[in-house]
């Protein structure tokens, strides 16, 4: 198993992203129908953020009143993407090597990085689920 390989070897690279424009009954829209956890937010291939499944759930709990029978339209009419979404995220580029993405990944507890080209243009995302995958491949 080769911990020094580029991230680019093992990333997605069909991406589903959001824009600002984007509502977050979208987001939860593409989040079941592809079966992901996380969206890149972009303008003009430019990431400008991340949007997670869990920060759905996390303000859908948030508002939550007694006899409220459907929470996700209230909540959802009440945020856009842009208050939602992690506005500085993490990033790695194509050529970082599989160590720091794995170090990365542990300090700061996300479950996604973002892969960027150094010109900024996002090109994939690398998830726990690709590292996984990649270990079981090469065990």
């Amino acid at each position: 198993m080769v911990l020094n390989i580029p991230v680019k070897q093992i990333m997605s690279k069909q991406l589903v992203t959001l824009t600002e424009k984007n509502s977050l009954y979208d987001a939860e829209k593409l989040f079941k129908k592809h079966k992901i956890r996380h969206l890149p937010v972009v303008e003009d291939h430019k990431l400008v953020g991340v949007l997670s499944y869990s920060d759905l759930l996390k303000i859908s709990y948030a508002d939550v009143t007694e006899g409220e029978e459907d929470v996700e339209a209230v909540v959802y009419d009440m945020f856009s993407i842009v208050q939602v979404m992690a506005k500085a995220p993490v990033t790695v580029t194509t050529e970082t090597p599989l160590k720091e993405v794995i170090q990365q990944l542990i300090q700061q507890t996300f479950h996604s990085l973002p892969v960027i080209e150094e010109n900024g243009d996002l090109v994939g995302i690398v998830t726990t689920t690709d590292l996984l995958e990649y270990f079981l491949k090469n065990a």
